[in-house]
């Protein structure tokens, strides 16, 4: 599995970005200082920046195709009811009453692109709480009924520090063909 850095864009979003709609409109949710907003925004993309964070998101002020919306999305209203995106970005995050909303957001054809801890982090260090853990193949069992699954994995990463993590990449809607470079083992 690639590594798990925590200052450059995740590999495995990376990886899977260029399957997003060219000059689509793109969700980072929980974005951070947005390692990934800078990634998508780079890439052509619009891209909008979600935290609660309002240092962290003033980071991102003046980028080109980057907006920003300052929000609690786990004691607040959900801010994208009636919104649609063109792709999903979540890195390092779980708030799971959020992601029946994130799946209704994404349009025919978007690609959601999902990465963060899961079951077995309690060993490694933070986070810890399980309510902040997914448990073992929960993403697929999550997109199974609604999306088609692209690519998956789960497991422990080992660099730059041990961590358990699980990811995944799923389209909305039917299948394509995939270039082999996307293609799972």
């Amino acid at each position: 599995m690639p590594d798990l850095d925590t200052a450059a864009p995740s590999r495995w979003i990376a990886r899977f970005a260029p399957l997003i709609l060219p000059e689509g409109d793109v969700l980072d949710l929980a974005s951070g200082s947005g390692r990934h907003t800078r990634l998508l925004a780079d890439m052509g993309y619009s891209v909008e920046a979600v935290d609660r964070n309002p240092e962290a998101l003033a980071q991102l002020d003046g980028i080109q195709g980057v907006q920003t919306r300052c929000a609690d999305l786990e004691g607040g209203p959900w801010p994208y009811y009636g919104r649609g995106f063109d792709g999903i970005v979540v890195s390092r995050y779980l708030f799971r009453p959020l992601l029946p909303n994130l799946l209704n957001c994404l349009n025919e054809g978007g690609i959601l692109i999902y990465e963060t801890f899961m079951v077995g982090q309690e060993f490694f260090g933070k986070p810890s709480n399980p309510a902040y853990l997914l448990r073992s193949e929960e993403l697929l069992v999550l997109v199974r009924q609604r999306l088609t699954v692209i690519a998956f994995e789960q497991g422990e990463v080992a660099t730059p520090q041990p961590a358990m993590i699980q990811r995944l990449c799923a389209r909305r809607g039917r299948a394509t063909q995939l270039p082999d470079a996307y293609s799972t083992p």
